[in-house]
Order: structure tokens, then sequence, then C-alpha cells
């Protein structure tokens, strides 16, 4: 029992007085995963949107200065894909590799199978609202490794950091999605 008590954050639910140790309180660790979500829409159909995630250049224009992305190999988008990168953050370079799962036409998720996290799923989801207009979902959950990484992750994607990340890649999207649309010959 001593093993699986730790001191936490008091919360309503991990609080719990140890029976051995009768004059002090003891918490039990509960883990609450890390979890970002962030939607926005873009004034695109949904097969533009799809198409745009698909490009294996989509990484280097979805991230936010200044940080700069190093592609090793990016496969075509689809199950079981696997995109190697290097983001370098100033000196410090994040090694990441990849793997789509769940690929459809209405998106699909990124699992890093090795990287700087000790978790990191995040889920793209298009879904859209008209002919024209597409509302792009990103959910992430991860959770952070113990030692000199987990303090890199927890300052990486703190969640002010993680907004500042994804309002630019909200940025980045629309743009990119009005170039395009706009440089598409008519029929």
């Amino acid at each position: 029992m001593a093993e699986s008590l730790r001191h936490c954050v008091p919360t309503p639910a991990c609080a719990k007085l140890s029976a051995s140790t009768p004059t002090s309180f003891v918490f039990r660790q509960q883990y609450v995963m890390p979890v970002f979500d962030y939607s926005f829409t873009v004034d695109a159909p949904l097969e533009a949107v799809r198409d745009f995630h698909r490009d294996t250049s989509a990484l280097k224009t979805l991230t936010p200065p200044p940080t700069i992305v190093q592609l090793h190999s990016i496969e075509p988008l689809g199950e079981g894909s696997v995109s190697r990168f290097t983001l370098w953050v100033g000196p410090l370079p994040l090694k990441w590799k990849a793997v789509h799962r769940n690929v459809s036409d209405r998106g699909f998720t990124d699992v890093q199978a090795e990287g700087p996290a000790a978790k990191w799923e995040h889920t793209h989801t298009f879904v859209p609202v008209s002919a024209g207009v597409t509302e792009i979902r990103e959910h992430i959950e991860y959770e952070h490794k113990h030692g000199f990484w987990g303090l890199v992750t927890r300052a990486l994607f703190s969640w002010p950091n993680l907004w500042f990340m994804f309002t630019y890649r909200k940025l980045a999207t629309r743009w990119a999605l009005r170039h395009r649309h706009s440089t598409q010959p008519l029929p």
C-alpha cells in the first residue's frame, strides 16, 4: 500500500486518511492526463481541408516560428503511415516518430511512437458546416516523461504555448487554403 500512496495536489478525489498514519493526511496519487482541445472554421470545403492535411509539406506550414521542422521521412497520409522529423526549438532537437491511425476523409490521429513526451495522441477532425465551410477540431491527449524531457515538455506543451501554437495553425491553415483556392484554375 505504501507504494501506491504519494503526495499530490489535494483534490476531493485523491484525499484519503491513511490508517497507518492516523495523525496526518496521505494523498493517493490521482493522475489526470492533460488534454488540449481547439477548434476553428475555415472557408473551404471538406475536400480542400482533407487534401491540405494530406500534403506532406503541411507540417512545415503549420509549425510556428521560431520552431524549425526538419523532415526526415514523411509517408503519404494513410492508415499506419509513419512520419519522422525533428522539431528544433532553438538549439534543442525534439526527435519525433508519428504513426497515423483512424485515417479517413473526416480526419486522422497521429500518435507519437517515439519522441519527447511519454504519450502524445493528436486527433484532427474535419466537420463540414456547409458546402464551403469546414470546422477543424484538434484534440490532444498527452503525458509527460520524468526527468529532463518531462521538464521540456511541461514548458513547451503548457496550455499557453499550445494555445499559441494552435492559433498560429488556425491562421496558417486559413491562409494556405485561401491561397490554394485562389491559385487553382477556374473550370
